[in-house]
């Protein structure tokens, strides 16, 4: 079940972000980009991890606030009190570990399909906006999917996302508060590069 979530959630952690339009059709585009790569390499996504990589760098990464979802992954008071050099270490490991752990699952694609929900509102002038989708499986019941964007410039960015209303990046921020209790944030970053490391 865990790796069904992370592929359902790695084919719609994007978002195509040219100019301010509606943050619908931008999921929408991207999705399909990414759908579309995965199933023209579905032969080989198990065998070569290589590929997922530079589909996800590629699609998937540049649409992402990566410090933001960053600071809010390790926690508001941990983040304050970072150097910058260990902001940006934990950002390097952090953002290795989403790719990974979400490459590692797209290898496993089988067909699943997107639906997203129409926005309610006006979302033009708005900083932020949340997007909901439904995953709709082959097999299996079907799994909501919410993303949290907001706009910077000329551009929507990523900044979270929830299934069934559980948030992805709370629940990292659960799983590092007990290393950063025990070992601190530099033990943290270590730990992380270890398992990336391990995981490549």
């Amino acid at each position: 079940m865990k790796k069904v979530i992370v592929v359902l959630i790695g084919l719609l952690i994007c978002t195509m972000v040219w100019a301010i339009s509606s943050p619908l059709e931008l999921l929408q585009n991207t999705s399909n980009q990414l759908i579309s790569a995965l199933q023209r390499n579905q032969a080989t996504l198990k065998n070569k991890p290589q590929i997922v990589y530079g589909i996800v760098n590629q699609i998937l990464l540049p649409h992402v606030d990566v410090m933001s979802m960053s600071s809010r992954a390790l926690g508001r008071d941990a983040w304050i009190n970072a150097s910058p050099n260990q902001r940006q270490a934990f950002a390097q490991q952090f953002v290795t570990l989403l790719i990974r752990t979400y490459s590692s699952a797209l290898a496993q694609y089988t067909n699943e399909r997107v639906n997203f929900l129409p926005m309610r509102g006006v979302y033009s002038d708005q900083p932020r906006v949340q997007v909901n989708s439904v995953i709709v499986r082959e097999s299996g019941p079907s799994i909501n999917l919410s993303y949290r964007l907001m706009r910077e410039g000329e551009q929507w960015m990523l900044y979270d996302f929830s299934v069934d209303g559980v948030s992805i990046i709370e629940s990292f921020r659960s799983q590092f508060a007990g290393e950063l209790q025990q070992s601190g944030l530099n033990g943290l970053i270590t730990k992380l590069a270890q398992h990336n490391h391990q995981s490549y």
